[in-house]
């Protein structure tokens, strides 16, 4: 199923995707409420770490939202907190789950994180669901965590009932392939550049950590050539063709039974927002496509009903909408 939402209406001079994705980056002073950190032990002995935050009147049986972070992000990503901030008022308590090294995981972790992570996440519920198996689970990535979380759920099938209630998903980058090749473009390359500088200097700082051999990871890489070079073969694929089509949601997408919320904005200028087939998703599956928004932006004007931040209106509402909270 799929549908344009007409509700979002851009901010006034801030419209055009490069404004909404940097401001929408840089524009929140919210700070998350205190957390509590809990460790995830991974079969390889690598470490996750989650950061847990629960209202005082908060009970087992009442929701949980888990959020996932993008690329290079962390529990600390401005958009985390302020939807931990939003959420925790509303009486949920947030889990953000930090990828390996990541956050407040950093040094705990030898591997790297990458666009296939279902398997780590999965152990992480599964900590998450023993210890308060009554509280139903929404289940939010973003960017690169909205690949992962849709992997999981269509990889699990009707089995990822056990762990999450719901799935939502935002700017995934479904088809790796496509997503890479426009970021590559000249009009997109800065944040190319941003991002292999960060991983750049983290892959750095983990062959230091762990004593593993030097790697010389140039400035000047593209995201397909440091997928080629390192991400691919580290992760066991030939190349990083055959690591975008394992890794890819957009092949298991047919596959989940649970609701399903995925959200684009058409104008995104580092993730394809166009190659998911909608008209092959399940029932499950709602896909909504809004013409601006850029990538994590989603910048209204503070006047609008939704408040300047669209994005965190539409989670919250969705949220509620398919697992109100009992009193």
């Amino acid at each position: 199923m799929s549908r344009d939402e007409e509700d979002f209406k851009p901010l006034l001079f801030f419209s055009g995707c490069h404004s909404q994705t940097i401001l929408g980056s840089l524009t929140s002073f919210a700070v998350a409420p205190e957390s509590v950190r809990e460790y995830v032990m991974l079969p390889d002995q690598d470490c996750l770490t989650m950061e847990i935050c629960a209202p005082e009147n908060w009970r087992d049986y009442d929701p949980t939202v888990v959020l996932l972070h993008g690329l290079c992000g962390s529990h600390k990503s401005n958009y985390l907190q302020r939807l931990v901030k939003k959420f925790h008022k509303k009486g949920m308590r947030t889990i953000r789950l930090n990828l390996r090294g990541c956050g407040s995981g950093r040094g705990l972790s030898k591997c790297l994180y990458h666009c296939g992570s279902s398997e780590d996440v999965v152990t992480a519920l599964k900590v998450i669901k023993k210890k308060s198996p009554y509280s139903p689970i929404t289940l939010i990535g973003f960017s690169l965590g909205g690949n992962i979380v849709l992997k999981l759920a269509g990889e699990l099938g009707a089995a990822v009932e056990t762990l999450v209630h719901q799935v939502i998903a935002v700017s995934p980058p479904a088809d790796l392939k496509s997503s890479v090749h426009l970021i590559g473009q000249s009009k997109n390359q800065m944040y190319e550049r941003y991002f292999i500088g960060l991983l750049r200097a983290d892959i750095h700082y983990r062959h230091e950590r762990f004593n593993l051999p030097k790697v010389h990871i140039p400035f000047n890489m593209s995201v397909v050539e440091f997928d080629e070079y390192y991400m691919a073969p580290r992760n066991g694929y030939k190349n990083a063709l055959e690591y975008y089509e394992a890794c890819s949601s957009k092949a298991v997408l047919h596959k989940i039974t649970i609701p399903c919320q995925i959200l684009f904005a058409k104008d995104d200028p580092i993730i394809d927002a166009n190659t998911v087939q909608e008209e092959l998703l399940p029932k499950s599956v709602k896909v909504v496509k809004t013409n601006k928004g850029g990538h994590l932006g989603f910048l209204a004007s503070p006047f609008n009903k939704t408040g300047a931040r669209w994005m965190d209106h539409f989670l919250l509402k969705w949220v509620d909408k398919i697992n109100p909270r009992k009193d």
